[in-house]
């Protein structure tokens, strides 16, 4: 069985002081949610705060009482499957969830179950997911605690009881979308993406209203494959930067990708939210798009008002995306001294292998290196904001041994930020793979559609 041991002891002393009696279950507004930064005694959120930091203010553990600090409790879950979320602290009551995004309610002091909820998602939806039927947390907001179901659906449930809100069908559950990430609440709407790009799914991020379930609106991140407008946000954007972008029919039968499967955060002096959209479907450019075209927006970072969905900004880490390179590992925002002056960032390490600072009003490039060996490209130019690739490591005619793999230098596993320290902590990765055109590839739907030999990955 799996078991969950408050991320073992070292936040024990974070539950110690997080167990002070508090208001009704749940209550969390844009007041507490903006101010979170310094809340010490709570972990509101996915990234503990709207700039998703996770950085904790707190002091007693150090490296003078971390020897001292032990388990506070544990708690068996059902599986012994994948365990990626984050729990919340909110008030004295952990909230978390596990595998077939389940959703469970303790008492942060003592352990003890308040109440638990199973969505009861169809096992043969299990197939659809790529990378196991994990789960990476909730969203808390007034009173109410939200989770993305695996099938599709998000749910809003009673903070106290764990009792059915609401629940909405979020995707076409006739095609292989998937839910893992998190929700986040901003400006009283639940934001919520999807997952399934290898199989073939178009992306998108969508905004419900949170005490309704009322969609308020959509933002897709790649074109519409029938050629014409959805009737959503992103369809002006669409049709002046990223229709023009990307060729041929390949991704029109898989929907091009770009889910929005993690990575949010939000600015609340500039109130835009930030989003992070994943690889193409399928990986290979040429196969997708005839090996031309940037393909907006896959593997960007994009900009977006929360009220509308308007979009401000793109910044795209990986034109033409061949390698299942996502940009949808976490973002950060913070206020940095760069050149004797303060400015408000975005920072995000994708699974490219370069760590990238943007300045979060405009989107302009400030920095971009490399946080681990890469072998694909030796760069970034500044001037244009690209990188600049290795030939051959697009794999056209003769396989490419590339560095990093497709799981990334960086995947789902949080980061974090310390303002004290003003050091980014990366739990990063080093593997190489082989890519190799698939010249036998045809589109299969429903099933893994990256167009390339995986075996290539035997390459020496």
């Amino acid at each position: 069985m799996g078991k969950f041991s408050i991320i073992g002891a070292l936040t024990a002393s974070l539950l110690l002081v997080a167990c002070h009696p508090g208001p009704k279950a749940g209550k969390v507004d844009a007041v507490r949610l903006t101010a979170a930064d310094s809340d010490g005694s709570n972990w509101m959120s996915y990234g503990r705060t709207y700039s998703e930091q996770r950085y904790s203010p707190l002091t007693q553990v150090n490296t003078d009482t971390v020897a001292k600090l032990g388990v506070a409790w544990s708690h068996e879950f059902d599986t012994d499957r994948g365990q990626e979320a984050t729990p919340l602290i909110v008030d004295g009551t952990l909230y978390t969830t596990t595998n077939w995004s389940k959703v469970y309610a303790f008492d942060a002091k003592t352990g003890a179950p308040k109440w638990s909820y199973d969505p009861k998602v169809d096992g043969k939806r299990g197939f659809s997911a790529c990378c196991d039927t994990v789960n990476r947390g909730v969203a808390v907001w007034n009173g109410m605690v939200y989770v993305g179901a695996l099938d599709g659906r998000l749910i809003a449930l009673d903070a106290e009881t764990g009792k059915v809100k609401w629940s909405v069908v979020t995707v076409d559950q006739s095609k292989p979308y998937t839910i893992t990430g998190a929700p986040r609440v901003i400006k009283g709407k639940v934001m919520i993406g999807n997952g399934g790009a290898e199989y073939g799914v178009r992306g998108y991020l969508s905004a419900y209203d949170a005490a309704t379930g009322k969609l308020d609106w959509r933002f897709y991140t790649t074109p519409n494959p029938e050629g014409k407008p959805d009737g959503a946000a992103s369809d002006k954007v669409l049709a002046e930067k990223a229709n023009g972008t990307w060729f041929g029919d390949g991704w029109k039968k898989t929907g091009g990708g770009g889910t929005v499967w993690d990575a949010m955060a939000y600015d609340p002096d500039l109130d835009i939210l930030y989003i992070g959209t994943g690889n193409g479907s399928p990986w290979n450019h040429m196969k997708r798009s005839n090996g031309k075209g940037d393909n907006l927006f896959l593997s960007s970072i994009v900009a977006l008002k929360p009220d509308t969905g308007e979009y401000v900004w793109h910044y795209q880490t990986t034109p033409g995306e061949s390698w299942d390179y996502t940009a949808v590992q976490h973002i950060m925002l913070a206020e940095m001294d760069i050149g004797g002056k303060t400015r408000k960032v975005v920072m995000q390490a994708p699974k490219n292998g370069f760590f990238y600072v943007l300045d979060r009003a405009t989107g302009e490039l400030i920095s971009a290196k490399n946080y681990i060996p890469i072998t694909w490209a030796t760069g970034v130019d500044m001037k244009t904001g690209r990188p600049i690739e290795v030939p051959g490591a697009r794999y056209e005619k003769n396989p490419a041994l590339a560095m990093p793999a497709p799981y990334g230098g960086h995947n789902w596993h949080p980061m974090a930020y310390s303002p004290k320290e003003n050091l980014v902590y990366i739990p990063a990765m080093s593997a190489p793979f082989g890519y190799k055109d698939d010249q036998a590839y045809v589109h299969q739907q429903g099933k893994w559609n990256v167009g390339i030999d995986t075996l290539a990955t035997a390459l020496p």
